[in-house]
């Protein structure tokens, strides 16, 4: 006779229950995780124990913070940010999302009063000097001074962008600008979108630089000169007048030489449109 048939062998039920309870648990905790929780899980944000974060530093997700590195009390990075071993971000001052200082670079000012505000995708370079008090004698020492830049600009190893000179005014920067390597803009400068400034060019106080500009390098630019859209300067040119529209000029002190045929090509123009620029111009 086989025993089974007699003796029935009874599961014990109360695993299963135990079971279901122990997945549910699981389940729950896992599902029950806030949004954040998650991406600080999935994209820490990681200080150095050789930075120093002021503990009133507002810090995004994924940022990536490097051995001495500085960041101030009033700062605001936003996610994805990454500082470089040695760079500093100081006073009032907020980074949008995945910016990037290089080693050495300084960003915001403790000594002047005011807000610097960059956007997002912006690499502050090697040493570059931004958001400080201006080199301006009407400065007042507490008058409240401005920087705003824009995305996705390149502003490269020892350049120098500054605060307004007084708080009605600010230092405007827009999108996709390419600021080389030892480049200067003043105080209460207004700069479009997708310029590309050579090594050494310098604009003092006040200039006004339209779009798609160019300039070669070791060029400077007298204050409160307006740079006309889709123009070139030559190399070691010194503007001290308004430069028009899509011209080329050059010189010692700069003259108009033409239109900037080559910049007007690469920007898409037709030979039409160009012929009626030419005519225009002239």
């Amino acid at each position: 006779m086989n025993l089974n048939s007699l003796v029935k062998i009874r599961k014990p039920r109360f695993f299963l229950p135990l079971r279901r309870s122990i997945l549910s648990f699981f389940s729950y905790s896992l599902n029950s995780k806030s949004t954040e929780a998650a991406s600080q899980l999935i994209n820490p944000t990681v200080v150095h124990p050789a930075a120093i974060v002021h503990p009133n530093a507002l810090i995004g997700e994924g940022v990536n913070i490097g051995p001495f590195c500085t960041v101030g009390s009033s700062a605001k990075l936003g996610n994805g940010c990454q500082l470089h071993p040695g760079s500093h971000v100081f006073g009032n001052t907020e980074l949008g999302e995945h910016c990037v200082l290089m080693t050495g670079a300084v960003v915001g000012d403790n000594l002047a009063a005011g807000h610097t505000k960059i956007g997002d995708n912006n690499v502050i370079g090697h040493h570059a000097v931004v958001g400080v008090k201006c080199q301006d004698m009407k400065y007042k020492l507490g008058d409240e001074c401005f920087l705003e830049i824009g995305n996705n600009n390149d502003i490269r190893e020892y350049a120098s962008v500054h605060l307004s000179s007084k708080s009605n005014d600010q230092t405007i920067i827009g999108n996709k600008n390419l600021i080389m390597g030892s480049c200067h803009i003043a105080h209460d400068c207004s700069i479009g979108n997708n310029n590309i400034f050579a090594n050494g060019t310098l604009l003092a106080g006040h200039v006004v630089v339209e779009d798609y500009t160019h300039t070669a390098g070791g060029i400077v630019v007298h204050q409160f000169c307006h740079i006309g859209s889709f123009s070139f300067i030559g190399g070691g040119s010194v503007v001290t007048q308004d430069v028009p529209k899509y011209a080329l000029v050059a010189g010692e002190r700069a003259e108009l030489r033409g239109l900037n045929l080559e910049g007007l090509r690469r920007n898409g123009f037709s030979a039409t449109q160009i012929q009626v620029v030419n005519v225009r111009l002239s």
